[in-house]
């Protein structure tokens, strides 16, 4: 199992407010660390919000790329519907190029809605977005040269698309939230499956990793190619009593927060107990009970190759990141190993 982070650039970190500046040298930092601490991959998000930094994912993981040496470095997720896939495989291309061969793609249809009025999208074409422009970047991944017809984008007529990355396969991963449908064109297409888990119980998607991997077996896909990632907040600390008073204070004012703007109650304390106990989506605790519960999840849903940690929050400082990566790499994944 690879284990790994997202992040969406966030600048709410512990007490005091950040500068832009300083909010990105510290994201940078945690990649470098993330690197050296034997992590596999580091995700960058895509958002058009204030409280965000990830716009532009595919400059970060450049700047990324020039710090570290062997991480795999990816979006988490790269809003397709409301981009151009010719300027989504050259910037990673690029990127790939940059990092000698350590870039990838996570593409989905964004599950905030604020690109499509932004880049000039319609809301009513969500989905018939999506799926025209990913048709058209595994066209790209796949061939030099691109004959193409959509309805969203002009033609492509023979057209090289430039540069090519490394890789001669770029890998891209579909990510995705709790529609069959979503899960059933990944298995169709044979790409690498990433469930994003934000609530509830973990193994409440068992039913749908299930028909990813059935709709994958009647493509043709061997089991081997139909990977299946896990993308759920987290944390470690030494203890699990300290991850969870490091973690629960800044956790209940981020979704607060976000359940205002979508119209959910504020987060109470039994609430995050269900969620952190051991069949709950938050994988915070201590590295014995964060490997146990990664392990679980893992048997929970057939087994999955991926896990990465969401650690935006509110309550945490860049030391504590710092301190939960160290720990993750240094702790966390030999545990996973020695069990596995």
């Amino acid at each position: 199992m690879e284990i790994g982070i997202d992040s969406f650039a966030s600048a709410m970190y512990g007490s005091e407010a950040l500068s832009s500046v300083d909010a990105m040298e510290q994201l940078l930092d945690r990649i470098q660390k993330a690197d050296e601490s034997g992590l596999d991959v580091f995700g960058i998000g895509e958002h058009h919000k204030k409280e965000f930094l990830d716009s532009a994912p595919e400059v970060i993981l450049a700047a990324a790329a020039a710090r570290t040496s062997r991480i795999t470095l990816g979006s988490a997720v790269k809003v397709l519907s409301t981009d151009d896939p010719v300027r989504v495989y050259q910037s990673f291309a690029t990127l790939d190029l940059i990092s000698k061969g350590r870039a990838e793609l996570v593409v989905g249809r964004g599950s905030a809605i604020e690109a499509f009025p932004l880049f000039g999208y319609n809301l009513k074409d969500y989905d018939a977005l999506f799926k025209e422009k990913l048709e058209l970047l595994l066209e790209i991944r796949d061939k030099e040269f691109v004959t193409w017809k959509g309805k969203f984008r002009p033609a492509l007529e023979n057209l090289p698309v430039y540069p090519r990355a490394k890789q001669k396969k770029l890998p891209i991963w579909l990510g995705v939230g709790g529609t069959p449908e979503s899960f059933m064109r990944a298995g169709s297409l044979g790409l690498p499956l990433m469930v994003a888990v934000i609530g509830g119980e973990t193994e409440r998607f068992r039913p749908l990793v299930d028909l990813y991997r059935e709709a994958g077996r009647i493509a043709g896909y061997s089991p081997d190619q139909l990977k299946v990632g896990l993308h759920s907040p987290g944390y470690v600390a030494e203890s699990s009593e300290k991850a969870i008073a490091d973690y629960f204070p800044g956790y209940a004012e981020l979704w607060t927060k976000l359940g205002r703007e979508r119209g959910w109650p504020p987060v109470t304390r039994m609430q995050f107990n269900a969620l952190v106990a051991p069949k709950g989506v938050l994988v915070v605790g201590g590295p014995e009970q964060v490997a146990e519960k990664l392990i679980r999840h893992s048997k929970a849903l057939g087994g999955i190759d991926r896990f990465t940690f969401q650690m935006d929050n509110a309550g945490l400082s860049h030391q504590q990141l710092l301190q939960s990566i160290e720990l993750i790499g240094t702790k966390v994944i030999p545990l996973i190993k020695e069990s596995i």
